[in-house]
């Protein structure tokens, strides 16, 4: 490992959570939005504009041309053209509340762009599919938008399963998925797995006109294969598919720098390359852009790491988790920040979290170690009262009150009996809280039924069903529809001696035959409706409950 001598950065990450995480490839880099150095080349889309990067190891400019872009990548989904003209303004402030956080400049999305979507499928949508800028950037104005066009999640009766992707990872052996994300403006699904590839899928239109009947499985648009094991993935913030240049990535993997991949083209744009104290590589073991999209946190062994997005390259702000002894200690795994104010949480394999500001990374407040396990997974409630922490190997999701901090107001069970991360998500207005668990389980909790002066109480779950029959590791509420998606499978062990043995002599019978039969793969990544349903589909509901508990 590059970092067995600078305090065991790699190294520990891959020890301690070798199942939990994720990597990206190496490659010139070229761009990010907003930046001075940007080009208006005459007769090109704004998808072939990119920035022309003076960084080292960047020989030459590089634009990507329409003709030359990836063979099977429809620019994102087609369920984004045809979609009227709206605009969302930002506050620019971060101490004003803002759904997701998000305080950036004016977006307009003008209908005329659509002729550069570029994406051969088209079909119709209703009023309530899109927020116009996608509900990313929805303070405000987007956000009533919002509220008034989506339909609401339905948890008192189990979700319904549309479709999904099974083909696309059943032809490498134990090609488990490892999470899924919806991109900020819902219009496509962003998965990683155990193959080291991140994949991109857009939704099929057929969901807008409950055409359910005729749902195909779903095939990736896009694929960008890392060069190793992925350790985490975020979706650019600001991301909107009607305008190309906010269409990307960024993705850390083992030895390798943070890559920033177009998700239009699958190529990659750009590079930020940590190193450490002894000028070695190093790869970040979490990610996670500030709400502006304007800085990119990385996580590493008691350091975090600011890039800004718009300068690639090597130059960055470095503020240690640990100063003079004191502090949060361990590698950190996972961030986020709260809508409300300019404050960031970042979580550890010390099993702790941490409160910092989004200034100068001055540690606010540091959570009591209550969890069995490392923090893998952390989130803020909308209205930025309280933090969600889980860890791995962990029975318990945890909710910190933030205006006392070190107060739990109530804890969430679920089954996490190995070191991958199970991730779990809340819903725009910060009611329901979903996450699957090791044995396939999806549990629904509605917050709002916590008493108010809970005193650490265990929080029942308003709704549970058994989406799969191995681990369900990912779980993702669209950003404005009634819409899951959901991933599964874990890392398989044969019993011992199945995997080696002398020769096929040495074993008798079928005994390591039947075990590996027995250790079968549920690699799934799948869409579920969790929203009222239409009177054609009402009919088939019992049906597809049944399919989905088998």
């Amino acid at each position: 490992m590059s970092d067995s001598a600078g305090g065991g950065e790699s190294g520990g990450g891959a020890g301690q959570d070798s199942e939990a995480d994720n990597e990206p490839p190496q490659q010139p880099p070229p761009l990010l939005p907003g930046g001075a150095g940007e080009i208006s080349e005459e007769g090109a889309s704004p998808s072939a504009k990119r920035l022309r990067m003076s960084e080292e190891g960047v020989g030459q400019d590089q634009v990507v041309e329409p003709g030359q872009r990836h063979e099977e990548t429809p620019t994102q989904p087609s369920s984004l053209q045809g979609m009227p003209a709206q605009t969302a303004e930002g506050t620019g402030d971060l101490l004003q509340c803002e759904e997701g956080g998000h305080s950036g400049k004016e977006v307009v999305v003008v209908g005329e762009e659509e002729e550069y979507h570029q994406n051969g499928e088209e079909g119709p949508k209703p009023e309530e599919e899109h927020n116009g800028d996608g509900s990313a950037e929805s303070p405000g104005d987007g956000q009533q938008y919002v509220e008034e066009k989506r339909l609401s999640l339905d948890f008192t009766q189990n979700p319904q399963m549309l479709t999904g992707s099974w083909t696309e990872y059943s032809n490498l052996p134990e090609n488990y998925l490892k999470g899924c994300k919806w991109a900020p403006d819902g219009s496509c699904i962003l998965t990683n797995s155990a193959d080291n590839v991140l994949r991109v899928y857009n939704i099929p239109p057929e969901i807008y006109s409950y055409n359910w009947d005729l749902l195909p499985e779903m095939s990736p648009v896009l694929r960008m294969a890392e060069g190793d094991t992925i350790y985490d993935y975020c979706w650019y913030p600001k991301m909107n598919s009607l305008e190309p240049d906010t269409c990307f990535l960024a993705s850390s993997s083992r030895d390798n720098p943070v890559h920033v991949w177009d998700a239009f083209y699958g190529e990659v744009r750009a590079s930020f390359r940590p190193y450490n104290h002894l000028d070695e590589l190093t790869a970040a073991h979490s990610l996670c852009f500030s709400p502006d999209g304007a800085q990119l946190y990385c996580g590493f062994d008691k350091m975090v790491r600011v890039f800004h997005t718009e300068r690639p390259g090597r130059d960055c702000e470095e503020r240690p988790t640990i100063v003079k002894k004191q502090g949060q200690s361990g590698i950190i795994s996972c961030f986020g920040f709260s809508p409300c104010q300019s404050v960031y949480a970042c979580g550890s394999y010390s099993r702790c979290a941490g409160l910092y500001s989004c200034q100068d990374g001055t540690l606010l407040a540091l959570l009591p170690t209550r969890h069995h396990g490392g923090l893998t997974h952390l989130l803020f409630s909308p209205d930025g009262n309280y933090l969600y922490t889980g860890g791995r190997k962990d029975p318990e999701i945890l909710c910190w009150d933030l205006r006392e901090p070190g107060r739990v107001v109530f804890a969430l069970k679920r089954n996490v009996a190995t070191n991958q991360r199970i991730y779990f998500d809340l819903d725009q207005s910060g009611r329901y809280l979903l996450s699957g668990d090791t044995e396939g389980v999806v549990s629904v909790w509605d917050t709002h039924t916590a008493p108010p002066d809970g005193n650490e109480e265990l929080l029942q779950p308003q709704l549970r069903f058994q989406a799969y029959w191995d681990c369900t590791n990912g779980v993702s509420i669209h950003p404005f529809m009634p819409l899951l998606a959901t991933s599964s499978g874990q890392r398989q062990f044969p019993w011992p001696g199945d995997s080696e043995g002398d020769s096929a002599s040495d074993t008798e019978g079928s005994g390591a035959v039947m075990s590996q039969q027995d250790t079968r793969q549920d690699n799934v990544l799948t869409l579920w409706w969790a929203g009222p349903l239409s009177p054609a589909a009402e009919g088939s509901q019992d049906q597809s409950t049944t399919a989905a508990e088998a």
